[in-house]
């Protein structure tokens, strides 16, 4: 592989826990509030159980996927070596939405974050230029990028504690349970992206894979660890901000936590604008780790021959892939201007789902087709774990294409666009080295 397309090796099991961690950890601080507006404050805590299981079964089985194929793909690379070039274009192209479509909801969070402190500035003007700051801070390199997100994942997990102390004692059931569920148990399934959302792209650890020194162990580790500190923290959060005030209040925020401390404390107490300020720690350590994601993402589609081959580029001395990082930057920036965040949201989740059921179905070809493959870290349970996240996974997508049919649409109709662009390069003989590889590979195994 050329030297302008290779990724350097740097980062350690320490080191995904905290972008795993940092991917996430924003959605602790905004975005599963609004899924209180469609069912209440048990009907989103029973679609986060759900979610929850959803996870630890996914997890457990994705990282047999992420340590056999250690690559910047993720979930992209397997699918294209257990389906060939669509099953690939499937999968990379519902990556790229997940992480595309979040950057831009967290960036309106921070944003919002900043004219709660300061109404004079204004939250677009705000979410543009983080955009531009935390695109310049991946361009210094991974390693220095990665450092800066544990420092900033490790602060956001303080805040939360924090918060979790100071609230928790104001918690009352009364309110909790004051209309619960409003809609009924079809209200459990609208807020499913949700609680998705509490989650969403924890498996962009996958797509440093290549940059990891350890490669095996530290993946394990970085995983389930990860996924460990975000279950244990989205439901202390959920509950305390629950049991404050009653959710028809914070159900449209994004700002829920500065709002609920408002509520106890007071809006211009001195812990509640330092809560707020400090607050951006989370949205900081999602929104830059979801940069590192989504350019590794472009990259690796651009390297296999999907995207044009520019994209694949990485800098001589830095070893990062800055026309990914710039395309992302400038696609991210335009979804500002045409969705809110609440439509941001699901899109995102819409992708992720996507992502979930082709990697259960890559694993269960794969265990088929390539019995013998090397798998360090293989799937408890199997086949059940991945049986139940890609049912689960399946019922999460039927739901939310029933409850949000146009922006499901939305999705669609890129995918079918990105399959015409496929099948027009072909025909017009402009297939890449990386794409016809794919094919004989694929053509070999059948």
């Amino acid at each position: 592989m050329k030297d302008s397309q290779t990724l350097k090796k740097t980062l350690s099991a320490t080191h995904l826990w905290a972008i795993g961690v940092g991917l996430v950890i924003s959605g602790d601080y905004f975005g599963w509030n609004y899924g209180w507006g469609v069912a209440g404050t048990v009907g989103l805590l029973l679609a986060t159980v759900i979610i929850s299981i959803l996870y630890i079964t996914f997890i457990f089985s994705f990282t047999e996927l992420s340590t056999a194929i250690p690559s910047a793909g993720g979930p992209f690379s397997y699918s294209l070596r257990a389906f060939g070039v669509k099953g690939g274009l499937i999968a990379g192209y519902a990556t790229l939405v997940e992480f595309l479509f979040a950057a831009p909801a967290i960036s309106m969070a921070l944003g919002s974050y900043i004219h709660f402190l300061y109404p004079s500035c204004p939250a677009m003007a705000i979410s543009i230029a983080s955009f531009l700051v935390f695109t310049g801070i991946n361009l210094l390199g991974l390693k220095e990028a990665a450092w800066f997100s544990l420092v900033m994942t490790v602060l956001a997990i303080v805040e939360l504690l924090i918060f979790i102390v100071i609230a928790a004692p104001h918690f009352k059931m009364q309110t909790f349970l004051q209309n619960p569920l409003p809609f009924g148990l079809g209200g459990v399934f609208s807020a499913l992206p949700f609680a998705i959302w509490l989650f969403v792209c924890l498996e962009g650890i996958a797509m440093v894979a290549e940059e990891v020194k350890d490669g095996n162990k530290a993946i394990a580790r970085g995983y389930i660890s990860a996924l460990i500190t975000l279950i244990i923290l989205a439901f202390a959060v959920m509950i305390c901000v629950g049991g404050i005030a009653p959710w028809q209040e914070l159900d449209n925020l994004d700002y829920p936590l500065p709002e609920s401390l408002g509520i106890i404390l007071g809006r211009d107490s001195k812990i509640t604008r330092l809560f707020a300020g400090v607050g951006l720690f989370g949205l900081i350590a999602s929104f830059h780790g979801i940069i590192i994601s989504y350019s590794r993402q472009i990259f690796a589609l651009s390297r296999s021959g999907y995207l044009p081959k520019a994209l694949s580029w990485v800098s001589r001395k830095r070893k990062t892939p800055y026309v990914a990082l710039f395309l992302g930057t400038a696609l991210g920036i335009s979804a500002l201007m045409f969705f809110d965040t609440g439509k941001l949201v699901i899109l995102s989740t819409i992708g992720a789902v996507v992502v979930y059921i082709i990697s259960m179905l890559s694993l269960f070809k794969l265990r088929k087709s390539e019995p013998d493959m090397n798998r360090p870290f293989r799937a408890p349970f199997y086949p059940y774990f991945p049986a139940i996240a890609l049912t689960l996974a399946a019922i999460t997508l039927v739901s939310m294409v029933y409850g949000y049919p146009e922006l499901s649409g939305i999705f669609l109709i890129g995918l079918v666009i990105c399959f015409a662009v496929l099948l027009i390069s072909k025909k017009m003989g402009n297939n890449s080295i990386g794409i016809e590889e794919a094919e004989n590979h694929h053509q070999h195994e059948l």
